[in-house]
């Protein structure tokens, strides 16, 4: 099949249009230490608490924990892969940390359709990551949502 009669629907997200109020999409991933390691890397932030355990010990959290960031990346991973999709560009991101996440902890990140904005094609979206159930960090989104054909 040429590329010109190929369906992309499944590798290309959602039109703006076929967004509803309450739709919902989310993306689970396991932390581990290469994560941490890595994100610390490419990020710059070498906060002990993150990646010197024996200094991490004497927090608060007895150990230590992931960056805050790692997990709200994952939300971008469900925008940039599910809903909408690919070519969704991210104009803003509101977020509340709320408990720790740890090396060995399944973050889910979950983003449901709040509200929609035809005239801008603009998209808002609750966030939350959890663990275990539990909520670690939650938020709110703005996506536009481009054109597609």
């Amino acid at each position: 099949m040429s590329d010109s009669t190929r369906d992309f629907s499944d590798c290309y997200g959602y039109d703006f249009e076929e967004l509803t109020v309450g739709m919902s999409a989310s993306v689970g991933r396991t932390v581990s230490e290469a994560d941490i390691f890595a994100f610390a890397g490419v990020s710059g932030d070498t906060n002990p608490v993150h990646v010197d355990g024996e200094f991490a010990a004497s927090t608060m959290f007895g150990g230590r924990i992931a960056h805050g960031m790692l997990s709200a990346s994952y939300i971008s991973t469900v925008f940039g892969t599910k809903l909408p999709g690919p070519g969704c560009i991210y104009l803003a991101q509101s977020l509340k940390f709320k408990a720790p996440v740890k090396i060995g902890d399944t973050v889910v990140a979950k983003v449901t359709v709040t509200a929609l904005n035809p005239e801008k094609r603009r998209a808002t979206f609750d966030t939350v990551c959890t663990v275990a159930g539990k909520v670690v960090l939650e938020g709110q989104a703005e996506i536009m949502v481009p054109a597609r054909g």
